[in-house]
């Protein structure tokens, strides 16, 4: 397997093609991509003297960390036997199916290991951390349904299938129209804050008997704190999100809130994300069941029926190891929170980054091997267009990365010192600094690992930089990869429109 480094904390720093053997439609990648590459070869064909340095593929099996680590190298081997990446595609995103798969059987595994036999339990994932419509497909068919925060997101886990029921609309900004929308379609949707509360009356009251027609709820900010990433931190004093439940008089005005609208019958709360530790996590959600409780008694009846928690379980990024993971944090309510979990709630999840990051590889190639100040720097085609918060924040976003040679086998050799530099005209655009790698060379392969969520799915468009093309990968018991286009790659043409080219003299007519 490739080795894979990782700088847990870096200091501060100065200062398109087409894709072949891989034009399946999203459907094929949510199955798992089986018509993908009808013409590939074993990814482990021998080519060259000592092996592959590939695992055996009965290695690939398995949700754990080394079935995930076997599989990526084999992905990363067949691309380039593909041609998948090239001198025309230089970068490509791939997503690992099996993986997301057994992710999402294991967030099952451990909600339904403490909860009551026949509590309602809805996993909703947060469409922003890979808003691809293949990958909200596949995650339906495992059971999860879509947590959504804009129209756009509505509109992708539509297009996805995900049923009205199955899907849940959170905003702090909702206009009029997709209040309206969402509650003519049935989709769940939880109130930021009292003015928004006061559109919902109106719409409530001008939709005549038997309104709302969807379950409706209202978050609230139990205000416990905040993790190590202040920007991520949904649960401060001063957040933007939800009812400020700490505030003076926030608390019984919220409980007369729902003492005035029967139709309320959802709580929410989501104190969790990157940074942040389960025991804060577990705080918040219990703040809210005490609020519920409270509700429920002063109304005298179950009128609040369901605690959305949201999501926020925060993701390892220095190994292949899913850690903590859902199974640590259910346990962990179980013991904090008993009484959410006995069947007297049902619940709902917003969980994203901790069912993507783990199962998502940007491959890149070295385009030029330089050096400046004595320090190696491979410059390649994966930058702030695809790792924008790493390049931005690289404390608290370092990446792992691992090495390859130019036939996508994993690069071996002494560790040096070097920087992974990205194609972006600005100093800054590293995805790693100063990183012991094997020295890459002209023509080599690097991999920015666990970027399943929030990097390549959500582009940044500096210098104009187009979309690379994303693709699911699985791997037969025969140790064969299969490939399946999840997003094509941007043409330059695509650009130029994106950028007002049909627009070319709108300036000049005035």
């Amino acid at each position: 397997m490739a080795s894979a480094e990782h700088s847990p904390a870096r200091p501060p720093r100065s200062g398109g093609g087409g894709i072949r053997n891989a034009q399946d439609g999203s459907r094929d990648a949510a199955r798992g991509g089986t018509r993908a590459d009808a013409s590939s070869t074993p990814a482990d064909a021998p080519d060259a003297p000592g092996g592959t340095g590939l695992a055996p593929a009965g290695e690939c099996a398995g949700g754990g960390a080394a079935g995930r680590a076997a599989r990526r190298d084999r992905a990363v081997r067949a691309a380039v036997a593909q041609g998948l990446i090239s001198d025309a595609s230089p970068v490509v995103a791939l997503l690992d199916v099996a993986g997301i798969r057994a992710s999402a059987a294991a967030l099952r595994t451990a909600f339904d290991a403490v909860t009551a036999p026949g509590t309602p339990v809805l996993h909703a994932f947060a469409v922003k951390a890979a808003p691809l419509v293949p990958v909200l497909r596949l995650l339906a068919a495992e059971g999860i349904g879509a947590e959504v925060a804009s129209p756009g997101e509505l509109a992708l886990a539509r297009a996805a299938g995900v049923p009205a029921g199955r899907t849940v609309l959170d905003s702090p900004a909702k206009t009029v129209t997709e209040l309206r929308e969402a509650l003519a379609l049935g989709i769940a949707l939880n109130a930021d804050n009292p003015e928004e509360l006061a559109r919902l009356d109106a719409l409530v009251a001008s939709a005549g008997p038997g309104a709302p027609g969807a379950p409706c709820g209202l978050r609230v900010n139990a205000q416990v704190g905040a993790g190590s990433i202040g920007a991520l931190s949904t649960a401060t004093a001063t957040s933007k999100f939800g009812v400020a439940l700490r505030d003076e008089g926030a608390r019984a005005w919220v409980v007369q809130a729902y003492l005035d609208r029967p139709w309320l019958t959802r709580l929410h709360t989501h104190s969790g994300s990157q940074g942040v530790p389960l025991d804060l996590m577990a705080q918040g959600v219990r703040a809210a069941f005490e609020l519920a409780e409270e509700i429920n008694a002063a109304a005298g009846r179950r009128q609040i029926d369901t605690l959305d928690i949201g999501g926020g379980v925060p993701v390892n990024f220095a190994s292949d190891e899913e850690t903590p993971g859902h199974g640590a944090y259910a346990r962990l309510l179980k013991d904090t929170v008993p009484g959410l979990l006995d069947g007297r709630y049902g619940l709902v999840t917003e969980f994203g980054r901790s069912l993507l990051a783990k199962h998502g590889t940007v491959l890149t190639r070295v385009e030029y091997a330089k050096s400046a100040g004595g320090r190696p720097i491979a410059v390649t085609h994966a930058g702030a267009q695809v790792a924008t918060r790493t390049v931005y924040d690289p404390v608290s976003w370092p990446l792992r990365i691992a090495a390859y040679d130019a036939g996508g086998r994993p690069r071996t050799g002494p560790a040096v010192a070097q920087d992974i530099a990205g194609p972006a005209c600005f100093a800054g655009d590293l995805l790693a600094e100063n990183r012991p790698l094997p020295l890459l060379s002209q023509g080599d392969l690097v991999a920015a690992l666990d970027t399943g969520a929030y990097y390549f799915t959500n582009h940044y468009a500096y210098n104009s930089l187009a979309r690379p093309a994303v693709l699911g990968f699985t791997v037969t018991t025969g140790g064969d990869v299969r490939f399946a286009t999840v997003r094509a790659a941007q043409s330059v043409e695509e650009v130029v429109t994106e950028s007002g080219g049909d627009h070319t003299d709108a300036l000049l007519d005035g």
